[in-house]
């Protein structure tokens, strides 16, 4: 199955989240909130992906906004040989 999901999906999962109603990043999690509130187990099960994955997304996006700003780590591990290589084209420059 695609990721594409249809309007009433999207919509219905949308107007849940306005009342207030707290889902999770699992998808059985969200299965029982839903529960027998939906009137068919298929469109309950697509709703409960939908819900898991706009969680998810929520997630990275405020992991993201965190960390810009902060400095890049790079890699220590890098061979001596390596740094004078960087050294010499960047004095030939």
């Amino acid at each position: 199955m695609g990721k594409i999901k249809s309007k009433l999906v999207k919509r219905t999962s949308k107007i849940l989240i306005e009342k207030g109603i707290e889902f999770h990043k699992e998808f059985e999690a969200n299965k029982k909130i839903l529960g027998n509130t939906m009137p068919s187990k298929k469109l309950r099960n697509q709703m409960a992906g939908y819900l898991s994955r706009v969680k998810k997304q929520d997630e990275e996006k405020q992991l993201k906004l965190q960390n810009i700003g902060k400095p890049i780590l790079k890699n220590k591990n890098i061979d001596k040989s390596e740094k004078k290589d960087d050294r010499r084209r960047n004095e030939t420059r």
